[in-house]
């Protein structure tokens, strides 16, 4: 929750709808009883980010047998249509995580950086407007 507000606030967007969280959803009886602080996390949550595109999560507990660990396996992709959009974007999304690249011109033609966020998720900022 605390990484979709973060989002929110560098997307300038509001959520697609209500935030869904596990005690919203019917009971099942094959499965034991939600603890208090498992039923208060999130189900489904969605944010437009650019273009119409829609970043979607869930909390993924290791107490429902998720087996989930953030690693190097997965970069988010942004392609903002102008320079200043994407150097606010990555200004936004680098505070308190780390730049592997500083947006810079690249041989492919692109405006184009990486970055880890604060929460360990990986951005790439590419854009191709002209200087």
């Amino acid at each position: 929750e605390e990484a979709f507000a973060f989002y929110r606030s560098v997307f300038q967007t509001e959520y697609n709808g209500p935030i869904a969280r596990f005690s919203d959803a019917p009971p099942n009886p094959e499965c034991p009883p939600l603890s208090e602080a498992d039923a208060n996390l999130i189900l489904h949550i969605e944010l437009p980010t650019l273009a119409g595109h829609m970043l979607m999560g869930t909390d993924a507990p290791d107490s429902m047998g998720f087996q989930c660990r953030p690693g190097t396996n997965v970069y988010l992709n942004l392609e903002p249509d102008t320079r200043e959009e994407a150097d606010r974007l990555f200004q936004a999304l680098s505070a308190g995580g780390k730049v592997e690249m500083p947006m810079q011109d690249m041989f492919w033609g692109a405006y184009f950086g990486s970055l880890s966020d604060r929460f360990g998720v990986q951005w790439m900022i590419n854009c191709t407007q002209p200087k």
